[in-house]
């Protein structure tokens, strides 16, 4: 019964998935998996063959595989590596060379023998490219056919850079990379234009070959893009569909990554359920969206045409549940933030006392206050609340090179006017003009360009904060060490981000913070930054008896907005308030236009911002709620 049940769980899935509750526990199953061949294939006299992937998605399962050999004496000498693809052109010194990814994160770790390391080559004279890559299958074949082949998935569906339009039985060759791939590859290189046109990959049918398949992805950020490469039709345009018809694929995933999964996102299609309150709402609000009628409207035909009949059985009739998700969307909705003095507050998503709150805003970047809770930031402090906000980083990462030498040059011309003398100034000036002259991408930047780049933000922020009406004593910048590495990949959290945040924290002893819960992507400045409040106020809640009556509401809207169904907060904003948080945004000048980072979002950030807002506003009208023209949503973290 018990397999039964799990068949028709998975009925949707039409090939192996493994689901766990973190990238952490999945990659240590991959890397014993892989351990596993190794010492089988040893014991034979034989030696294994791994196809291996690069990115962040592989890093953890490298770890693991160096931890091996390090403490268990796990040995790769009679190991043969094929990477799947490299950039073109591409210098194997380059930072972003795949040649040293792998030996940064695998091969100076370990025992394997350097004749038996193969990576596609990126210095090749174009003419020379067909015969490598015949070559190279060539190579493959010789060694015995690859044992096993590791697979990361773009979000455009590649597998190596097989992108849309791949065909099924293609071998290695040079393709052209997608937009969207060269996008989420920016950040590595300084900016788009730097990302190189071109790769050479293993093809989708050199791929096929492997005795065995572990496709892996985490977070939600790919949670889409596996949907459709687990559920949807087989298609050139989502290559990673061609896997379906391989009998020894194995796709392992984060629950992050596996979250839209029908079993997951809509459990009642595909099984009975234990209906609690949370999921309740999420059924309703969705089938309010499939059947296009507000939630009062429902009827239990809509429910038992739409999987969920036992629901309606259970706990209806349908209206009483429709009244009951109703109530608790409108319960969300308030214009006081910081709680309604002297108001019932059963009802409220917060507290009516405190009547005047102390407030701690933090905020990871110097601008995602105010492009994801500027309204509410404004509305507290007009409301009289004692608001503080605390720029976690400096943002110094962020800024174009143009800036720093325009700031520099309004510095020398100020001094002049004043009299002062400027040859010290001007020195420096000679020094970072030559320097960015000469910088190549993704270079760390000299400690006298971060310091500008990071007074520019701080200027910004301070004037963002202060048109929202805050105190300068109220405005702190905190300069988190994790993040003064001058590059993309930050050094780890210490024990001094954690005393800095816990010290702000003593100090102010706020009733609510607000911190960015934005985890889409597990190695962004959000979720570090968020858990680092996390640790601080864990250990203070040990000795600090005013954390007992601390809440903490997390916002997201710089990147992403939370589900309708898990909001629990959420605040409207009028047309004149909409207006004054554009105009707080506005006061961050080296984000406007076109920011340095600006994701696979190409719109300016206070666009964003603002459509996010009236697309949140939008939804909860289309759900029989009232027209608001735009609304911020929070989701109360819970201790």
């Amino acid at each position: 019964m018990a397999r039964l049940n799990l068949l028709e769980e998975t009925r949707f899935e039409k090939l192996s998935v493994s689901v766990f509750d973190n990238e952490n526990i999945a990659s240590k199953k991959v890397a014993n998996r892989i351990a596993k061949i190794i010492k089988e294939k040893e014991q034979k006299g034989e030696k294994s063959v791994l196809g291996l992937a690069t990115g962040a998605t592989p890093v953890t399962v490298y770890e693991e595989l160096v931890r091996l050999h390090k403490e268990e004496k796990l040995s790769f000498q009679n190991v043969i590596t094929f990477n799947l693809d490299e950039y073109y052109p591409m210098q194997p010194d380059e930072n972003q060379s795949y040649v040293k990814f792998m030996d940064e994160n695998l091969f100076s770790h370990i025992d394997i023998l350097r004749e038996n390391i193969n990576i596609p080559d990126g210095t090749l004279a174009k003419d020379d490219i067909a015969a490598f890559c015949l070559e190279y299958e060539e190579k493959i074949t010789k060694a015995g056919g690859l044992d096993l082949q590791i697979l990361g998935i773009g979000r455009t569906g590649h597998i190596g850079f097989n992108e849309p339009g791949s065909a099924p039985n293609s071998g290695t060759r040079l393709v052209t990379l997608d937009d969207l791939t060269r996008r989420d590859a920016s950040r590595d290189f300084g900016g788009k234009e730097n990302v190189p046109t071109k790769a050479i990959t293993m093809g989708i049918g050199t791929i096929f070959k492997a005795r065995e398949i572990i496709l892996m992805a985490w977070s939600k950020k790919k949670a889409s893009i596996i949907k459709k490469a687990v559920e949807g039709e087989i298609s050139g345009n989502v290559p990673a569909t061609y896997l379906q018809l391989n009998d020894h694929v194995e796709f392992v995933l984060d629950t992050d990554a596996a979250s839209e999964l029908t079993r997951f996102d809509t459990p009642w299609l595909v099984k009975d359920c234990t209906w609690d309150k949370n999921l309740i709402r999420k059924a309703v609000i969705w089938l309010s969206d499939e059947v296009q009628k507000p939630i009062l409207k429902l009827t239990d035909e809509d429910y038992n045409n739409h999987g969920m009949a036992q629901l309606a059985t259970e706990k209806g009739p349908a209206y009483n549940i429709n009244i009951d998700v109703f109530n608790q969307l409108q319960h969300t909705i308030t214009g006081w933030p910081g709680g309604k003095p002297n108001a019932d507050d059963t009802q409220r998503p917060e507290r009516a006392e405190p009547a005047k709150k102390r407030v701690l805003i933090f905020s990871p970047h110097p601008d995602d206050d105010v492009i994801s809770m500027g309204g509410t930031f404004i509305r507290l402090v007009d409301q009289g609340h004692d608001v503080h906000i605390a720029y976690q980083t400096s943002g110094n990462t962020a800024v174009w090179d143009t800036d720093v030498l325009r700031y520099i040059e309004f510095a020398i011309d100020f001094n002049k006017s004043m009299g002062e003398d400027t040859s010290k100034l001007e020195k420096t000036y000679d020094k970072i003009n030559k320097f960015i002259a000469e910088k190549r991408p993704n270079d760390i930047d000299l400690r006298e360009i971060m310091n500008v780049k990071g007074f520019i933000r701080k200027t910004e922020a301070i004037a963002g904060a202060r048109y929202a009406g805050l105190k300068d004593e109220n405005i702190h910048f905190m300069a988190l060490p994790f993040y003064e590495t001058g590059k993309k990949v930050k050094s780890p959290v210490t024990e001094e981000d954690v005393k800095i945040t816990m010290k702000l924290l003593q100090q102010v002893k706020p009733h609510q913070i607000f911190a960015a819960g934005d985890f889409a992507d597990p190695h962004g400045t959000h979720v570090v930054c968020f858990n680092i409040i996390i640790e601080a106020m864990n250990r203070l809640r040990k000795t600090e008896e005013w954390t007992k009556d601390c809440w903490l509401w997390m916002y997201r809207g710089a990147w992403q907005e939370f589900d309708i169904h898990s909001i629990e907060m959420a605040v409207p904003l009028s047309p004149q308030e909409v207006a004054r948080k554009r105009e707080a945004i506005f006061k961050h000048q080296s984000q406007k236009d076109t920011p340095v980072f600006p994701g696979d979002d190409e719109r300016e950030f206070w666009v964003r911002a603002e459509e996010r807002n009236s697309e949140t506003a939008l939804e909860y009208h289309n759900l029989g709620l009232a027209n608001y023209e735009a609304m911020e949503a929070f989701v109360r973290w819970k201790f």
